[in-house]
C-alpha cells in the first residue's frame, strides 16, 4: 500500500527538498528548504545544508559562530503561520476547532469557500486523506494561486483529493452529496440555499466569521431557512503558560479573538426543525424586525 500524500516528508532523516525549522537558544524560529551545496546564514554565523542532509530529525547544528540550533521539520501549525500570504490565514486554534466540531473524517467529501492563503485547505486535506474530496472555491485568482503554491509546497506535490475553482460558490457549486461545507467568507448567509442543496442529510455546515454582525446575520439566516437544526456559535481563545521551577504563571500575551465559528446540521428533506424551547431575551429584536430577509435590516436570502 502506497503512503498517503505527503507522509514520506514527515518522517525519516532530512532529505534534499525538506523544510527545516531551526530553533535558536532564545526560542526564535527560522525556516528554510534543504538544498545540496547551499549554506544557511544568520547574524550568528552560518553552516552548510549538507550538514543536515541525511541527519535524523531532532539534530543540533552549530554555526561558525558556535551557536547551537535545534533542527526539526515544521509542524503544520508552524508552516501556516510562516507561509506566504495573500489573505489572512485561519489560525491553528480555529482550524483545530473546525476539524473537531465539523467532524471532518477520512474520506469525507468537503466543500470549502474562501481559500485565502490555503491554511485551512492543508488542514482539511491532511484529515480527509487521498480517498476524500476537497473542492475549494476562491473568487480571487491571485489568492487561489498563492493557496495552490502553499498547499503543494507543504505536501511536496499536488494533492489528489483537492480541486480548486476560481469563482463564487453560489455560481459554480455543482457538487452533490457533500458531507461537510466550510465557509470562510464575508457574507456566508448568501450561500445558505446553495449549501443546503449540496449537503447530505446530517451533513454539517461550518461558517467562520470575524465580526458580531456577520455572526448574527449568519445564525439568523440559518434559523429562518428551515433546513438546519439550531446553529451553535462560539469562539476560542488560547493562553500559554510560563513554567520554570516555582515560577508558574500565565503569559502576559495571548491569542485572543480571531473569529467566530458557527455549526449547523442539515435536516432530512421535508422535515421542519423543532421549535426552540428557549425564548430570546426581551429586546433581542426590535419591534420592526420581521426576519433576516426583511427590509428592517435582516440578512438577505
Amino acid at each position: 500500500m502506497s503512503e498517503p500524500t505527503g507522509a514520506a516528508r514527515r518522517r525519516g532523516p532530512f532529505k534534499v527538498g525538506d523544510q527545516v525549522q531551526l530553533t535558536d537558544p532564545k526560542g526564535r524560529h527560522y525556516t528554510f528548504t534543504l538544498e545540496a551545496g547551499k549554506n544557511f546564514h544568520t547574524h550568528k554565523g552560518s553552516f552548510p545544508h549538507d550538514e543536515l542532509i541525511g541527519a535524523p530529525e531532532g539534530s543540533v547544528v552549530r554555526t561558525t559562530g558556535n551557536v547551537a540550533y535545534l533542527a526539526l521539520r515544521p509542524l503544520l501549525p508552524d508552516y501556516v503561520l510562516s507561509m506566504p500570504r495573500g489573505a489572512a490565514v485561519v489560525y491553528p486554534k480555529d482550524a483545530g476547532q473546525i476539524l473537531a466540531f465539523a467532524d471532518i473524517f477520512p474520506g469525507a467529501r468537503v466543500v470549502e469557500a474562501g481559500v485565502g492563503s490555503g491554511s485551512l485547505s492543508a488542514f482539511l486535506l491532511r484529515v480527509i486523506g487521498d480517498q476524500g474530496m476537497l473542492h475549494s472555491y476562491e473568487r480571487r485568482e491571485d489568492f487561489a494561486e498563492i493557496a495552490r503554491q502553499n498547499v503543494e509546497r507543504y505536501f511536496g506535490e499536488p494533492h489528489p483529493a483537492w480541486q480548486l475553482t476560481v469563482g463564487d460558490l453560489q455560481d459554480n457549486l455543482s457538487d452533490t452529496d457533500v458531507d461537510r461545507v466550510v465557509l470562510d467568507m464575508l457574507a456566508p448567509w448568501e450561500c445558505i440555499e446553495t449549501v443546503s442543496k449540496a449537503l447530505v442529510p446530517g451533513g454539517i455546515l461550518c461558517a467562520y466569521v470575524a465580526t458580531t454582525t456577520q455572526l448574527a446575520r449568519t445564525v439568523e439566516t440559518i434559523r429562518e431557512f428551515g433546513t438546519f437544526n439550531e446553529p451553535a456559535a462560539w469562539e476560542s481563545m488560547v493562553r500559554n503558560w510560563h513554567v520554570e521551577g516555582l515560577a508558574v504563571r500565565p503569559d502576559h500575551r495571548m491569542i485572543g479573538h480571531t473569529g467566530f465559528l458557527i455549526t449547523a446540521r442539515r435536516l432530512a428533506d421535508g422535515v421542519e426543525p423543532p421549535l426552540r424551547r428557549r425564548r430570546p431575551a426581551k429586546g433581542a429584536y426590535g419591534d420592526d424586525y420581521d426576519g433576516p430577509g426583511s427590509a428592517s435590516g435582516g440578512a438577505p436570502r
